[in-house]
């Protein structure tokens, strides 16, 4: 089973076109919807951070951002980006914003561009993540010890370039991975309090499948 222990330290349902990333002149970008990602250096946003110079988003689930996030930074999931109670929203348009996941920016790349297509004109991501925030040991909210896995799995090679996600629907936390011109995909988890017996729910444009962590983890995922 692809599995290790991670310790945290202190302090649209939908699908999104994501390509690889490329060389920039000011660094690593990624291509979402069309739109071209800025990847920062954690110690960059970090710098940032100490500065009070940007504003921090975590696009994980809630769950995962009320169990540890970044200081100051405030919840906007990219499975369901600019709702009613989605407080980015509020922001001037010209506001540096720094987004993060932890997987490491895929579901913070998709909040980018959502973002940007909603005229936001200073978007950055966190390259490396929100768990490499944490092993350098800057500043968050929280403290957890949570596993990390790998859910490794095919579908249909007409589902490249959309999303398979990863949910625990009781706890409200979710993980997401592109899936490759083969169909196949692997996608990190790093939820909290969950165990290899959690019902967790696995889903790709071709299919959805509901099982325990533990069976997901230990194997190829091909349907249900």
């Amino acid at each position: 089973m692809r599995r290790r222990t991670f310790l945290a330290s202190s302090a649209a349902l939908g699908t999104a076109g994501l390509a690889g990333c490329l060389a920039g002149g000011n660094g690593n970008v990624t291509v979402v919807d069309g739109e071209t990602i800025t990847l920062q250096p954690v110690d960059k946003t970090h710098d940032w951070h100490q500065a009070e110079s940007a504003r921090f988003v975590d696009a994980r689930g809630t769950g995962q951002y009320e169990q540890s996030h970044i200081v100051d930074a405030v919840s906007s999931p990219a499975s369901s980006p600019g709702g009613p109670d989605d407080p980015v929203m509020d922001w001037d348009p010209d506001t540096r914003i720094v987004c993060y996941c932890g997987c490491p920016h895929h579901l913070s790349a998709m909040r980018a561009a959502h973002l940007q297509q909603n005229g936001y004109s200073d978007v950055h991501v966190i390259d490396e993540g929100f768990y490499e925030w944490v092993d350098r040991g800057y500043p968050i909210t929280g403290r957890s010890s949570t596993a990390f896995y790998e859910i490794s799995g095919e579908t249909d090679p007409n589902d490249a370039g959309e999303m398979a996600w990863v949910r625990d629907l009781a706890s409200d936390q979710d993980e997401a991975a592109p899936i490759a011109d083969d169909g196949s995909y692997t996608v990190h988890v790093r939820f909290a309090d969950i165990t290899e017996e959690t019902v967790l729910t696995l889903s790709t444009p071709s299919y959805t499948v509901e099982a325990p962590l533990g069976r997901l983890a230990d194997g190829l995922v091909t349907g249900p």
